[in-house]
């Protein structure tokens, strides 16, 4: 095994979680490039009929939730000893628990931040099927990280590039 070999292997997988409007995708792909490791949209993993859902104002639920939290688990698992970032709300701790089901050293960073500068960075995406009216319902649903769970809570507060080297901070080394 040649170094190079030995340093992919010690790349993490991460999941940067939070309500929609929080960053993930924007920050997911930055952590992604900066780590030298493939990104995926969690929104990509979504049937069809779940988009169809939440830009109907509707929120899902746990039947909803269950195949695309199977599909992005897959590609975590996949990624596993090779690194990756994938954004996924994962707002419930049942959510992370399936993630990590087999892939225990799966870190998590929280994108948080106050719930008015998110709401305006939500109304203010042009082109996304997540109404802006369905934000309570992620912060009513939303359990942070309990202690025994790997992971951060990293602040929005700022440009991309800050949160995104406050979250390259949080990582694991």
């Amino acid at each position: 095994m040649t170094a190079a070999d030995k340093a992919e292997e010690q790349r993490p997988v991460v999941v940067v979680m939070g309500v929609s409007g929080s960053g993930k995708s924007t920050v997911g792909g930055l952590i992604a490039q900066r780590l030298g490791v493939p990104y995926a949209e969690a929104d990509d993993f979504h049937p069809a009929a779940n988009i169809a859902k939440m830009a109907a104002g509707h929120p899902l639920d746990d039947a909803d939730r269950a195949p695309w939290l199977d599909a992005i688990a897959e590609w975590i698992t996949a990624r596993g000893g090779k690194g990756g970032v994938v954004s996924c709300s994962a707002l419930r701790r049942r959510y992370r628990d399936r993630l990590r089901a087999d892939a225990p050293d799966l870190f998590f960073l929280h994108l948080d931040g106050p719930r008015e500068l998110i709401a305006a960075r939500l109304a203010a995406r042009m082109e996304h099927f997540m109404p802006p009216g369905l934000l309570r319902s992620q912060f009513d649903a939303l359990e942070p990280l309990d202690p025994d769970e790997a992971g951060a809570v990293v602040s929005i507060a700022g440009g991309r590039d800050q949160i995104a080297e406050r979250a390259m901070a949080a990582l694991p080394h």
